[in-house]
């Protein structure tokens, strides 16, 4: 019973930002979904519906470096900065940041700063 409330709250935590972000080709949006184990940051167009650039603590290219580093706060701003670098290669400089739902705090912060600090601007 409390975890379909705490469900319910954050998928309309979600449709209220969702509401107000939207992906454009010009500029699209950096979204993040958190799991107990894996974290995974996502660039999406939405107006064409697809799925620019993605990275995750599951992704083989990262393995190596995600294993090395202990600190989760860490691991998170080395997924932001991966992202970041896909992106730069594909001519992406600006994008609208969705934390989908989750507080701006913490993991989701942590891949915000290491994208900033890898060159995307929000």
């Amino acid at each position: 019973m409390i975890k379909k409330n705490i469900r319910e709250r954050l998928l309309k935590k979600k449709a209220r930002i969702r509401k107000k972000i939207s992906g454009t080709p010009e500029r699209p949006r950096f979204t993040v979904y958190r799991s107990q184990k894996h974290i995974y940051a996502q660039i999406i167009d939405d107006v064409a519906g697809k799925t620019l650039v993605t990275a995750s603590t599951r992704s083989k290219d990262l393995k190596e470096e995600v294993t090395k580093v202990k600190s989760p706060i860490a691991v998170c701003k080395l997924i932001g900065m991966a992202t970041a670098k896909k992106a730069l290669e594909k001519n992406i400089h600006e994008v609208v940041f969705d934390r989908n739902g989750y507080l701006y705090h913490g993991r989701v912060k942590a891949i915000a700063d290491g994208a900033r600090e890898a060159g995307l601007k929000f």
